[in-house]
């Protein structure tokens, strides 16, 4: 980390990659209907999830700056349905959809790559006023936007499977056991319950 001090770019980059590979190994490990199965009222799987940061991938790290891309999964949105970026056909794969992720990264490591973080892009979906960026606005942007849904990915799992954290080799909680984390759970509970409706 300390050699990133003095490159900027290099930061981001390190940042992108991590929130990348979080949200990846949400989906490792479990079955086509698990990664598919809808956990949330609004049809939230992670499957979907992976799936639609592609897509923005290929528009902030590829549209925005010129670099458009031609990839077979890639939606045209002004045909596409409210959400087909958030759910996978029965002819997509697990792994093609991790594929198709693992593409518009590399797309978008080399527009990262290709560019100054002061170079302008477009964003024809923001408002006018803000549709003209730098690399950087767009990255940080881009960022903050994967760490959303990298967080979103995992409650998902853990209500899939109840595996949790930044990684399988991280998993950012107190390393405890089934017994220690129900008492826990039923302690919030009961505060909650401490409370009327």
């Amino acid at each position: 980390m300390a050699d990133d001090a003095n490159d900027p770019k290099r930061t981001l980059k390190r940042y992108l990659q991590r929130q990348r590979d979080a949200l990846v190994w949400k989906v490792e490990g479990l079955s086509e209907r698990e990664v598919r199965r809808p956990m949330t009222p609004t049809g939230t799987n992670l499957l979907g999830l992976v799936k639609h940061v592609a897509h923005m991938e290929y528009g902030y790290l590829g549209e925005v700056f010129g670099r458009p891309a031609d990839d077979p999964i890639l939606l045209d949105f002004e045909t596409a349905a409210d959400n087909d970026d958030m759910w996978a056909r029965s002819d997509e794969s697990a792994a093609d959809i991790v594929a198709f992720y693992r593409r518009a990264w590399a797309h978008g490591d080399a527009t990262i790559d290709a560019l100054s973080l002061d170079d302008l892009g477009f964003v024809p979906w923001w408002p006018p006023e803000r549709q003209h960026p730098t690399l950087h606005l767009v990255l940080v942007h881009h960022i903050q936007e994967l760490a959303r849904h990298a967080g979103q990915a995992d409650i998902v799992r853990e209500l899939t499977d109840r595996r949790v954290g930044l990684s399988s080799e991280t998993s950012n909680l107190p390393d405890r056991d089934e017994a220690w984390w129900a008492a826990y759970t039923a302690k919030l509970r009961g505060i909650a319950e401490s409370f009327p409706e």
